[in-house]
């Protein structure tokens, strides 16, 4: 080694640590009994069901009951301080799921939430689920009992709604997923209860099976003290509410009904117009639009999805962001046509505190072009599960707009079981135009040898048309999680001429190795839950060995039982920069050798408080100058109607190239009148991008799956000003879910 040369290589140490763990000993989940209760049969005609919450109909004394909840925080194992009570009754058409939260302080109970998709969220670092600042209990379906994939519903004392899918045993949890259902909830003299009713239609499971077992798991967080409680799961090594095999069983599904034809048809209708200023003249675009989203389920847990001439008028624009690195920023998709199932067609890395490093398939790739919205002819999608099977295919096309040329994504995927919770999976992506195409395809893999241990990776090769972008990829990870002890590490290679259209690649010939050590003691002192203790080291070469990047750093974090915590990071470290960059278009760093050192911190107070603050920034010193960046913020939930957040950072930038400051802030506004009828307002604010915009949706859900929308958009910032107007948008868009 020399003249900066590192001689990183394949480490084969994986390759014989991964023959011996999956010659270990089998999976402690499967060797857990898991609690079980029965679901009851009712008559709809002779014992109707009125949704009120208030679970006063007869039948609910007569059904099996899921109860004896225990902790998972603060004290593993132990019996919840609050009894929780779940029963399950179903008729020909739908299964009721009711809820008994009882409380010792029922005036205690937190609700401030009345807005769907609010009572939970995943976690930030994590992507697991994790509820927001209420009292609430969340339900875990997985109707194909496969260990691996469920549905999750979840209400709180006021009836919010809120809906959700995991994938892979919590790889993915999609939010963002909508299913058709609903629930009413009502506070009790010892609590809260709810009753949610959920139609077969909207959940997918087999047919023509006399006695069906379904997984299920109850989740819930008495919000004052922050506890976690759970049915089945509640371990901390490496279990919890994501880890779908860890679930009970829901028994006695007899006869579940067939759905019969299952065909669902969505059309809009959509009117408004757009203004726009281009020297110094506006010019203004009426807008009239139909459409239709139509959603056939091909055959028991296989749906096909058709989209003509969709549209997203409705979606919130995204958060404003100044890019203080060499890399591309990352958005993540919010448009509800590639929300559905997205988990099936995960491959690749996200990567933690940075942008993914190697995606195979981004859907934000279809439709979105640099310089605004490409639009969409129409598309189909196909997912679900066959037998073993996870398979989802994909296919949109696009037209021309912004120098993007009329262009079909395709995307094809299959992913295998492999005993109790691993997979072996294949995909294929492609985009072909008039004159050219690229495609991309690879194997992937998970394997769990142990309940707290994961192995994974895949490896992925590319071809495009013309010269260049055909090379391959690989990545091997094995992560070990317990209660007090963590350790994740991965090895990663990326081609120099990978190149993926329909995917993302932040960083292409590297050969990259991540070591992430945790140690977490709990020391019963301070009110303090836990502490987490990181190590973390990485390193980064081209493939011909340079050295590109090495870091080196200690986290320290510590959280109470209140729910306030913080987080101290510290690294040192160097890197390489082989080509000049812009930092926002305003400061040229030039190639060179760079030594690296920063220190940062998060910082929050416990989200059961009408007021959260918190506090993130970080101190850098790097490409031969300084980064400094401030970023605070405060939520205001004064009652379940209205909800506030405030953000702002600020960042300091002078490098030798030069220097300026840069300041993005957002104001969002949420007023909920009721569970079906919202008004939310997003203003942001971004000097380094000289632009100021607005955002105002009016969403009514006038029945369940339907809804009118109602959108104005405004965006001001041009060369000259910051506060000329740019361009602005109205459209008032209404949709209708016709089941048959």
């Amino acid at each position: 080694m020399s003249n900066g040369t590192l001689g990183l290589r394949a480490p084969w140490f994986f390759a014989g640590s991964l023959l011996t763990l999956l010659g270990s000993q089998p999976l402690a989940a499967q060797d857990t009994e898991r609690p079980s209760f029965s679901g009851l049969r009712i008559d709809s005609d002779s014992e109707p069901v009125v949704l009120d919450g208030t679970l006063d109909e007869p039948f609910w004394t007569r059904a099996p009951v899921a109860t004896d909840l225990r902790q998972r925080e603060p004290l593993e194992g132990e019996v919840a301080t609050e009894v929780t009570e779940v029963r399950v009754v179903y008729d020909e058409r739908s299964i009721y799921i009711g809820i008994r939260a009882r409380d010792g302080e029922p005036d205690a109970v937190i609700a401030r939430i009345l807005q769907r998709d609010r009572v939970m969220e995943a976690h930030p670092f994590e992507g697991v689920p994790r509820f927001a600042g209420d009292d609430a209990v969340a339900i875990l379906l997985d109707t194909f009992h496969d260990h691996r994939n469920a549905v999750v519903f979840a209400t709180n004392p006021n009836g919010a709604e809120f809906d959700a899918l995991i994938t892979d045993e919590g790889r993915e949890f999609n939010v963002d997923w909508r299913g058709v259902w609903e629930v009413r909830a009502q506070r009790t003299a010892d609590g809260w209860s709810a009753e949610l009713e959920i139609p077969f239609r909207t959940l997918r499971y087999p047919r023509g099976v006399e006695r069906g077992t379904w997984g299920f798991n109850v989740y819930r967080v008495i919000r004052r003290k922050n506890e976690e409680v759970l049915w089945s799961g509640w371990s901390r090594a490496n279990e919890g509410f994501h880890r779908v095999s860890a679930a009970g069983n829901l028994e006695g599904l007899d006869d579940l009904p067939q759905t019969g034809l299952n065909l669902e048809m969505k059309p809009y209708v959509l009117g408004g117009g757009t203004q726009e200023q281009e020297a110094g003249e506006i010019d203004s675009d009426p807008r009239f639009d139909v459409g239709l989203d139509a959603k056939y389920e091909v055959r028991p847990g296989l749906v096909l999805d058709v989209t003509l001439n969709t549209d997203f008028a409705q979606v919130e624009v995204d958060d404003e962001q100044v890019n203080l690195t060499r890399f591309s920023l990352f958005f993540p998709e919010k448009r509800e046509f590639f929300l559905e199932n997205a988990g099936i067609f995960e491959f690749g890395t996200r990567g933690g505190f940075e942008p993914p490093p190697f995606l195979l398939f981004f859907s934000r790739r279809i439709g979105i072009a640099e310089d605004g919205e490409v639009p969409l002819l129409g598309g189909l999608r196909l997912t679900g599960r066959v037998g073993a099977q996870t398979i989802g295919f994909l296919d949109v096309v696009t037209d021309s707009a912004y120098d993007e040329p009329r262009s079909n994504f395709a995307v094809a995927r299959v992913k295998r079981d492999v005993g109790g919770r691993h997979f072996i999976g294949a995909m294929v992506t492609d985009r072909r135009w008039a004159n050219g195409w690229n495609t991309a395809g690879g194997l992937d893999w998970s394997f769990w040898p142990a309940a707290a241990l994961n192995v994974q990776g895949f490896v992925a090769a590319t071809g495009t048309s013309g010269p260049g972008g055909d090379d391959y990829a690989y990545r091997i990870a094995v992560d070990y999680q317990q209660d007090r002890f963590g350790l994740s590490t991965q090895y990663l290679m990326i081609g120099p001429e990978a190149n993926a259209d329909v995917g993302f690649i932040t960083r292409e010939d590297i050969r990259r190795a991540d070591v992430f050590m945790r140690f977490t003691p709990r020391p019963d002192a301070l009110g303090l839950r836990k502490i987490d203790l990181y190590l973390f080291a990485g390193l980064v070469t081209r493939v011909d060995g340079l050295l590109q990047d090495w870091s080196l750093g200690p986290v320290f974090g510590p959280e109470w039982n209140s729910g306030d915590s913080f987080t101290l990071f510290y690294q040192i470290g160097f890197n390489r920069v082989d080509e000049e960059f812009d930092i926002s278009d305003k400061v040229l760093v030039p190639p060179g050798d760079y030594d690296l050192w920063q220190f940062g911190w998060f910082a929050g107070t416990s989200r059961n408080r009408r007021v959260v603050l918190g506090l993130n920034g970080a101190l850098s010193g790097t490409f031969g100058g300084h980064i400094h960046t401030v970023a605070p913020s405060l939520t205001f939930n004064p009652n379940a109607n209205l909800s506030t957040s405030l953000r702002y950072s600020r960042s300091w930038i002078d490098l030798p190239g030069g220097a300026f400051t840069a300041n993005v802030g957002s104001l969002r506004l949420s007023y909920a009148f009721t569970t079906r009828l919202v008004a939310n307002a997003l203003l942001q604010y971004n000097d380094a991008d000289n632009a100021a915009s607005a955002q105002i949706r009016l969403n009514f859900i006038h029945s369940p799956g339907s809804d009118l929308y109602v959108v104005f958009n405004e965006q001001r910032g041009t060369d000259d000003s910051l506060w000329e107007f740019s361009d602005r948008g109205a459209v008032v868009k209404i949709t209708y879910l016709i089941r048959f």
